[in-house]
């Protein structure tokens, strides 16, 4: 017989392979079609920092709707490439990698440059300051390459308790935060519903709505997405901003993007598009400051991503791993010339507790539909900024 156990010894948890409130884990998949309309909610999500950082960006550099059409679908391209080498390469979490607005600041001062206004062509203006860009990436991209691969930021994460990780974090929701709310308000009039339907089908309707599987809080995203945008669409048809400012035409309505007519049909994003990247040094040190902070902000969307994955606690090795693959990313985002650098997209962290899904697989599906949609230019652009651009 075992002998009793006295009443003060203690007892180890039980080792679980995946933790409460965590329906898939890493490593488990859900079933193909779910997994594919989970990967298509992903892809909708990042929608949101894709047009907005080239819309931002682009009539800077002296661009139109072609050349800010062109970019989206370079950034959502080289976007599908670097999510698809960090979840087989990198640290294999679940997470999207995307454009960050850490480099808008940056990518503004290089566009801003006096050295770009001798080019009167508006294009010739564009093609310069991208050139511009993709240089300060591309230099930029050396510093979380050397970091990560040299295991120097091993060191970091090895002492970063939960005490100093939770406000790392918190501080990356709170960068998203800043970004979307008054981004929401823009046109609040529809952001502001499509927020409060969002939460309705998450966290109230499944708890007066008892479903044998999760749909409304799993497909809370494309659900709400559809209805706000057919919401848009109405007060767009019955004439609703007529007589609004052009800046509220342009943030609400359907219609007034103007991506679409500078869509190609066809287009295959290939690198140095825009012509052979320039390097000035003020310009790549200013944009390695936004690579360093790109780095702080994806090890804190690691951490939470590890945790709505159910992964084990991710070893600083690993992160430091994901580090370097992250700085090759940011390479590929100057090879490519997108404008931007890339990060851990942290609205797609937190969709993955949202849906409490974090498979692996629906990442990689979400992945092949950024490459997919980025080539059918024309085709995709209307869904791809009509549809996303309204909701996000």
């Amino acid at each position: 017989m075992t002998p009793p156990r006295k009443a003060d010894e203690l007892v180890p948890h039980p080792v679980k392979d995946q933790l409460p409130g965590v329906d898939y884990c890493v490593n488990s998949n859900p079933s193909w079609p779910e997994a594919i309309i989970l990967g298509f909610q992903h892809y909708l999500v990042m929608l949101g920092t894709t047009v907005i950082i080239p819309t931002v960006i682009v009539p800077q550099m002296g661009g139109g709707n072609e050349e800010k059409a062109q970019v989206i679908q370079t950034l959502l391209f080289v976007a599908g490439v670097n999510t698809l080498l960090q979840s087989w390469f990198g640290t294999r979490l679940p997470v999207v990698m995307g454009g960050s607005f850490t480099f808008i600041i940056p990518a503004v001062f290089v566009a801003s440059s006096t050295r770009y206004n001798t080019y009167l062509d508006p294009r010739e203006r564009f093609k310069q300051s991208m050139r511009g860009m993709q240089g300060a990436l591309m230099i930029a991209s050396i510093l979380p390459i050397l970091i990560g691969f040299l295991g120097l930021w091993r060191i970091v994460v090895r002492v970063l308790s939960p005490l100093s990780a939770v406000p790392l974090v918190l501080l990356v929701g709170l960068g998203l935060y800043q970004q979307g709310f008054p981004l929401l308000a823009e046109c609040v009039e529809i952001g502001l519903p499509g927020l409060i339907i969002l939460i309705l089908l998450s966290q109230y309707i499944p708890r007066m709505w008892k479903l044998k599987r999760p749909i409304f809080e799993r497909f809370a995203v494309v659900l709400s997405v559809a209805i706000v945008w057919a919401y848009a669409a109405i007060l767009t048809v019955t004439g609703a901003y007529n007589n609004r400012s052009p800046q509220t035409q342009f943030s609400c309505r359907v219609d007034r993007s103007g991506l679409i007519t500078g869509a190609s049909w066809l287009k295959f994003p290939y690198p140095c598009q825009w012509g052979a990247p320039k390097v000035d040094a003020g310009e790549a040190f200013v944009m390695m400051a936004a690579a360093f902070v790109s780095l702080v902000e994806s090890t804190g969307a690691f951490i939470a991503a590890a945790r709505y994955g159910s992964a084990t606690h991710t070893p600083g090795s690993v992160i430091s791993r994901g580090a370097g693959w992250l700085g090759l990313g940011i390479l590929l985002n100057g090879l490519w010339g997108t404008a931007s650098g890339s990060t851990v997209s942290v609205e797609n962290v937190g969709l993955l507790a949202l849906t409490r899904v974090g498979s692996r697989r629906v990442i990689q599906i979400s992945a092949i539909f950024m490459l997919s949609f980025s080539m059918l230019g024309k085709i995709f652009q209307y869904y791809k900024v009509e549809v996303g651009g309204s909701f996000c």
